[in-house]
């Protein structure tokens, strides 16, 4: 049983609505959190500047996303460059497919000072 206990506490077994990465107090400083996809939309619909990045390849964005998104290839040499360019006044709320690559892309973005938000278990997880 205490296996069990541990193994869930490991991998998330016991999923809560928000789950915090890195984060700061609310003092308008660099944020980065993982979300479910019910607490990603609703922040993504309350948040004053905020961009939403899909950061699956090209073929994968053109093949469907959120309506909204701007594109950034996460796996394209250049991510890191385009990400530099981008607003750091603006919360981003990046997704990927599963959630591992816009995870990725979030942590290298905060580290860059961005304000991110991932959507934990990808587009699939984006309530319709």
């Amino acid at each position: 049983m205490a296996w069990t206990s541990f193994l869930k506490n490991l991998i998330g077994g016991d999923k809560t609505e928000v789950a915090e990465l890195d984060n700061t107090a609310d003092t308008g400083a660099a944020r980065n959190e993982n979300l479910s996809g019910r607490a990603f939309k609703k922040q993504l619909e309350e948040a004053d500047n905020a961009i939403l990045l899909d950061v699956r390849t090209a073929g994968e964005f053109s093949g469907g996303t959120i309506p909204g998104s701007k594109n950034i290839d996460f796996l394209s040499p250049s991510f890191a460059t385009k990400a530099k360019t981008l607003n750091k006044d603006a919360t981003y709320f990046v997704f990927c497919r599963s959630g591992n690559r816009s995870g990725q892309a979030c942590k290298m973005m905060y580290n860059m000072g961005f304000n991110v938000r991932n959507l934990s278990g990808g587009i699939g997880a984006f309530p319709a």
